[in-house]
């Protein structure tokens, strides 16, 4: 059985995974509601805050104030909406969109059946799980993406939930700002602890969504 890898990037510690969490449930969060919330020290939520807006997860933003006060930082989910981009996360999937082409030149029998568009979302999709500790598998024809060994299979069993859907909405904000038809629908309920596999679908694709 192949043995997981430690998880890097931006869930790399679960105190991060917790703040990423709630600035995906809902936007424009303070250092006083993540501190709230989460029980962590004001000051390690600012260096958890600023290696997620560093890695393009997190975009920060200044409160509009109609009385006084100093206007607060607020902080959301890059989630590749216009609203909420990032612009590392742009730089991010224009370099691996470049580096997918490069490589299809070079090898032309490894390029997939799908639209330019998507091809590219799966470039930068791919490039984030490499990045995160994960060792992608993509079926171009199901739309899954096998994700086995997680990397989190060894972690607290209470934890799964929260890693899952934090992950999935990271994958979501990547196809995102990739820009194109390819959205991350589900994580497949697994048989194993080590097994993780995230259904995609095509926007629109109703069928996709409730089967």
């Amino acid at each position: 059985m192949a043995t997981a890898r430690p998880a890097y990037g931006p869930i790399s510690s679960y105190s991060r995974v917790q703040i990423l969490h709630l600035v995906q449930a809902r936007p424009e969060r303070s250092i006083k509601e993540l501190h709230e919330a989460t029980g962590l020290h004001a000051n390690t939520i600012r260096e958890h805050l600023q290696r997620l807006i560093e890695g393009g997860y997190v975009i920060a933003s200044t409160e509009h104030r109609t009385t006084r006060g100093r206007p607060r930082t607020l902080y959301s989910a890059a989630t590749g909406a216009p609203e909420a981009s990032s612009p590392v996360a742009r730089e991010k999937v224009t370099a691996a969109a470049r580096r997918g082409d490069l490589l299809r030149r070079m090898l032309p029998s490894t390029a997939p059946d799908l639209a330019r568009d998507a091809t590219h979302q799966l470039d930068a999709l791919v490039e984030h799980l490499e990045e995160s500790g994960f060792e992608p598998v993509i079926d171009d024809d199901a739309l899954t993406v096998d994700l086995t060994p997680c990397p989190h299979a060894a972690g607290r069993p209470e934890h799964r939930p929260v890693l899952c859907a934090v992950h999935l909405g990271l994958m979501q904000g990547v196809l995102a700002e990739a820009g194109g038809p390819l959205v991350a629908d589900c994580v497949l309920a697994p048989e194993r602890a080590e097994e993780c596999t995230v259904r995609l679908r095509l926007a629109g694709d109703l069928a996709g969504a409730v089967a």
